[in-house]
Parts: C-alpha cells; structure tokens; sequence
C-alpha cells in the first residue's frame, strides 16, 4: 500500500528535528567544555597575574643593595678585622694564626655560598623578567626602558661570573690554610686577604649599578 505523501513529508521533518536538536545538543556541550577548560586556565594563571611588575622589581632592587651591603661588610670590617696585627711569616705565632685564619675562612665562605650566592642568582632572572615585561608592555609601559634592567640583569650576571672565576680559586687557597700540612704557601696568607679585599670591589660596584639603575628607571616611568 503506498504511503501517503503527507505522512512522509512529517517522518522527513521530524527527522531533520531529532538530528538538529542532537547537533546542537553536542554544540553546546563542546561550548560548555571550552568554556570550563578556560575558566580552569584562568584559575591556574591567576596567581601569575596576581602578582605586580612593580613588586618584581622592588623585590630584586632590594636584593641588589642587600648584596651591596654585605660587600661593604666584607670589605671595610669582616676581612680587615682577621688583618688585626696579623703576625708576620717571621713570628713564631704565625703559623697558629694562619691556621686559625683558614678555620674562620671555612664559616665566613660557607656562609656567603649558602646565602648570597642564590641572591645574585634571583638577581639575574629578576631583572632578565622585568626586562622582557618592560619590552612586552612597550615604550610607554610602566616600567620604561627594558633595556636598564637588562643592563642590571647583566650586572649581576658579571658578580656571579666573577665569583666563580677569580674570588673561588682565592677563597680555596685561604681555605687550604687551615690544613696542618696544606699544599698553599702560608707565608701568603696575608696577601691572599688582601687580594680578596681588592677582588671584592667588583661585588661592591655591580650591585649598586644595578640596583640604582632599576630604581631610578621605574620611577622614572611613574
């Protein structure tokens, strides 16, 4: 018996109506997901953006004078004060000093190591941060010229280059002092502190530059 065309006309649209309904049932479905996983993304960035450029960089200039103040602490009282009537290589009390001189070496270098190296390190990866969110924000950002803190990035770049190269092999021979049977000349030990002292003075400039730099940039930019 054939069907009639009204008949099959409404089996066609009801059809078209189920496979509508069921494509944009899954449309919606796939927005709600898009709109959850992104709705996750912002959760886990909002820490991120939660913290200000203004306080990234006020934190490492901060940690640019605390380097600061330990080299002037360094180089004009704690080493000076083991230089107190050193005896010469003549005096019989020069080997028990110079002994003593490496013991107290051994706390006053494992104490910088431990604490102001990881300093300089953060220095270095803070203003290398600032520098690209000054060049990301542009010329009228708020943090200016992104070309300073990459100049006090590299600042403390040199301290950490010139501890490792020329103040550590210093650092070991004063070190090697207080070794009863050490391979280092004692009769060296005074001039090893004063080397120390002279070397010292490149710790002493680079994080002033760098800290006066970044400070004087982001006010600037206010």
């Amino acid at each position: 018996m054939p069907v009639p065309s009204t008949l099959l006309g409404a089996k066609l649209r009801l059809r078209k109506n189920i496979t509508y309904r069921a494509n944009s049932n899954s449309d919606d479905m796939e927005s709600q997901e898009s709109l959850t996983g992104s709705s996750h993304q912002a959760i886990h960035l909002a820490p991120l953006m939660a913290i200000p450029l203004e306080a990234v960089v006020g934190t490492t200039v901060a940690l640019s004078f605390v380097l600061l103040g330990n080299a002037i602490t360094q180089s004009f009282m704690g080493v000076p004060v083991l230089l107190v009537d050193f005896p010469p290589p003549t005096s019989p009390d020069h080997g028990p000093r110079t002994r003593l001189l490496g013991r107290q070496w051994h706390v006053f270098w494992k104490i910088g190591n431990v604490f102001f190296r990881p300093i300089s390190t953060i220095g270095i990866f803070g203003y290398a941060y600032s520098s690209w969110a000054a060049a990301t924000q542009g010329p009228n950002g708020s943090l200016g010229d992104w070309r300073i803190y990459a100049l006090s990035s590299l600042c403390h770049l040199i301290t950490v280059v010139h501890s490792a190269i020329n103040m550590q092999p210093i650092n070991a021979k004063i070190d090697a002092l207080r070794e009863p049977k050490g391979h280092v000349n004692r009769d060296e030990a005074e001039n090893l502190l004063r080397r120390w002292i002279k070397g010292n003075t490149v710790r002493l400039i680079t994080p002033v530059v760098a800290g006066s730099l970044a400070l004087w940039q982001t006010l600037k930019a206010r």
